[in-house]
């Protein structure tokens, strides 16, 4: 049976295949789950996201199962208990950063209600969908990326640079940049939806 043709960064390895058939671009609106990926893509500055995904039962069991609130009441005892714990990055800055991006997120949340309505504000509210036909098509960083991180900044998240948080934006479905050939373009979209990249 011929395999259904999936964009080029799916690979062959079946982790990175369910990951891009099942969750990548499908629009994310739970917060333990967004901050999950803030996490996550985070953690991938300077990786692979292979590596981070073949870690990412690690990082739920050493993050409290992204539990906002439980993260955010971790102390030194707990950085250095994540400090040695194989089973996620093990970079000091990375840990300290996912601890203080849930004390932001907790902060969000007692401002606007909830960090999904904060951060799909900040993506326009909707999905946007692309219709990149190759790769190269696919930029790193676009204008709303831009001011999304400014604004995550500016409430003291950490390691959410344009290009984290583009990346950010497509795992979590605020764009939907599957490839025009890729069986899952335009899959799992709301009725509302803007149209890029023509």
């Amino acid at each position: 049976m011929p395999q259904p043709i999936r964009c080029p960064w799916a690979g062959n390895a079946a982790t990175m295949i369910a990951y891009h058939d099942t969750e990548w671009g499908v629009p994310v609106h739970d917060d333990r789950r967004l901050f999950e990926f803030l996490v996550l893509e985070g953690a991938q500055a300077g990786l692979s996201w292979s590596t981070i995904l073949n870690k990412r039962q690690g990082y739920r069991t050493a993050f409290a199962g992204f539990d906002i609130a439980r993260v955010a009441r971790f102390d030194e005892e707990d950085v250095a208990k994540l400090m040695s714990d194989p089973n996620i990055v093990r970079n000091r800055l990375k840990i300290t950063s996912a601890i203080g991006n849930a004390q932001a997120a907790l902060a969000v949340q007692r401002e606007v209600g909830s960090l999904d309505a904060f951060l799909w504000d900040l993506a326009g509210g909707r999905t946007r969908r692309s219709h990149w036909r190759t790769a190269a098509d696919v930029p790193a960083s676009t204008a709303a990326s831009d001011a999304m991180s400014r604004a995550l900044r500016q409430r003291g998240f950490r390691f959410v640079g344009s290009t984290i948080c583009y990346a950010f934006m497509q795992a979590t479905g605020m764009v939907d940049d599957h490839l025009v050939g890729c069986f899952r373009h335009g899959a799992d979209l709301g009725i509302a939806e803007r149209t890029v990249g023509m």
